[in-house]
């Protein structure tokens, strides 16, 4: 788009093939990817989320690559002497297809924190724009990054209420 054409009054999806996000990657210290880090990363995201680890990426206290769900979708993590460091509210977000999908998450991520009080949880909440009905929770474990877990529902006849940034 250019700065002199104007923006569209509501958003509209791309149809057909186009480019997707396929990872996120965070700098850690390397003492989280020792074997001991390492195994309580993936026993965490490997509980919750069902992440697993791709064996021929990982290097001791130096890289760990977490497969989600498919090959071309991956959390890379690697040592840094300066670690990414953030606000606690900042995220990438994991959409999932049903409200039952994001309760078990949620189920699976305070069962855990029973054993680990290192697991920090932002409660299930809804946002409402009228046309969609946006549910989600946060949940951290030992990353710099919280996971935003997503439901959309989409209203039928509602009414878009939210504003385009320009």
């Amino acid at each position: 788009m250019t700065e002199t054409a104007e923006r569209p009054t509501t958003p509209q999806e791309t149809k057909g093939s186009h480019p997707k996000f396929n990872h996120v990657a965070m700098s850690v210290p390397a003492d989280l990817l020792d074997a001991e880090g390492r195994k309580a990363l993936l026993e965490f995201y490997g509980d919750v989320f069902g992440w697993q680890e791709l064996p021929t990426e990982t290097e001791d206290r130096r890289k760990l690559v977490m497969m989600a769900y498919e090959f071309g979708q991956f959390v890379f993590l690697i040592a840094d002497k300066s670690p990414m460091e953030c606000p606690r509210m900042d995220h990438f977000g994991m959409s999932v297809d049903t409200m039952d999908q994001l309760d078990d998450f949620l189920a699976k991520a305070k069962k855990f924190k029973e054993r680990d009080d290192r697991v920090d949880i932002v409660e299930k909440h809804l946002d409402d724009h009228g046309v969609l009905k946006l549910t989600s929770f946060y949940v951290r474990y030992l990353l710099p990054l919280m996971i935003e877990v997503q439901h959309f529902e989409w209203v039928q006849g509602g009414e878009y209420t939210g504003t385009i940034a320009s």
